[in-house]
């Protein structure tokens, strides 16, 4: 019998008991941070929010009736959170470099560090997707709807659009269970569900269906992308890439499109930075291949954190590098600032 529905463990927590709460919802920790990072697109937000959200929780657990399960009021309070957080920021929207405008054709200048950017998210903070509950109302496979694609275009909508399309589509409530969670109307919960799809539609354009590769060929390919770095071969490289590739570099304003941009800005910074050479350790993020990736410069023996590389693929090929040059990173990933000898 799962701890939500144990009522012994509420009456014990409702008593004072923290054990018995931390027991009661300890079960919902990773979903709840998982939410609260696709509202918010920033992994060291979510954590914030979801101590938040349990502290919330403890201090008026005595006020839980039970009418609801004891997740959707979690999720109530961690919703709710998230909007107040929100309406406090200059901007609500984190972003990609993409979403900046044209692609560029000269090297990054300046890292942009007003800008709010979006976080990956590591796959080892993801909860047990084939346990997580989703309602009938659901559009999206889990994995899809943590993408970094997905994560990046919901970050376009107004917040309580946002709310509105991940409680609906994403964790597939119903339009009264999000009425009730956002303290609306149902048919407000149904015209702004239905402006966000528009937004979506209108703004992200519409998702090519990506065929997963098999398990031989993704490996394949990974592996011969990792020795394309390791050795500086930027021709074995380019060759990994799709035509129309995106490489992207937050928190530098600058991206790149196309084979030849990427080979040009490539061929620019391995040969004028005073890289002596890279080792890219595996890790997972939003569902995607990623690398811890290290670089050594000429005047070191020492390969430091470069960036967190997250990859998407298509047909065999790389369709999108986005290499996150954000040293923070690398501990939320559970990976060392500094390689071992």
């Amino acid at each position: 019998m799962s701890n939500a529905w144990r009522p012994d463990l509420l009456e014990s927590a409702q008593r004072g008991d923290r054990a018995a709460f931390e027991t009661l919802t300890e079960p919902f920790r990773k979903e709840l941070q998982l939410h609260c990072y696709r509202m918010l697109g920033s992994i060291h937000d979510a954590e914030d929010l979801v101590q938040e959200t349990l502290l919330r929780a403890w201090r008026g657990l005595a006020e839980f009736e039970g009418r609801a399960s004891l997740r959707n009021w979690l999720y109530r309070i961690a919703t709710n959170a998230c909007l107040n957080a929100l309406a406090s920021r200059k901007s609500a929207q984190r972003v990609l470099p993409e979403a900046l405008g044209p692609p560029s054709s000269a090297p990054p200048k300046v890292a942009a560090e007003d800008v709010p950017w979006l976080d990956p998210y590591p796959d080892a903070a993801f909860p047990d997707i084939a346990a997580t509950p989703l309602g009938p109302e659901a559009r999206y496979e889990m994995r899809e709807a943590v993408e970094l694609a997905f994560v990046a275009a919901i970050q376009l909508l107004p917040p309580r659009q946002r709310a509105v399309l991940l409680l609906r589509d994403v964790l597939g409530s119903s339009a009264a269970e999000a009425a009730h969670l956002l303290e609306m109307s149902t048919a407000s919960i149904n015209s702004a569900l239905q402006r966000a799809r528009a937004t979506l539609g209108t703004r992200a354009g519409s998702p090519r269906p990506r065929v997963p590769d098999n398990d031989a060929t993704q490996r394949a390919l990974l592996d011969r992308y990792v020795k394309t770095w390791e050795a500086s071969d930027l021709d074995g490289l380019i060759a990994l890439l799709k035509a129309d590739a995106i490489m992207s570099m937050p928190p530098f304003r600058e991206w790149f499109a196309g084979r030849e941009a990427i080979r040009g800005f490539l061929q620019y910074a391995w040969t004028t930075r005073g890289y002596a050479g890279f080792r890219l350790l595996p890790t997972g993020a939003n569902g995607q291949p990623a690398f811890a990736a290290y670089s050594r410069m000429n005047d070191s023996t020492e390969f430091r954190a470069h960036s967190l590389q997250v990859l998407t693929l298509r047909d065999g090929e790389v369709e999108v590098l986005t290499n996150f040059r954000n040293a923070r990173l690398f501990d939320a990933f559970g990976m060392p600032a500094v390689l071992p000898p």
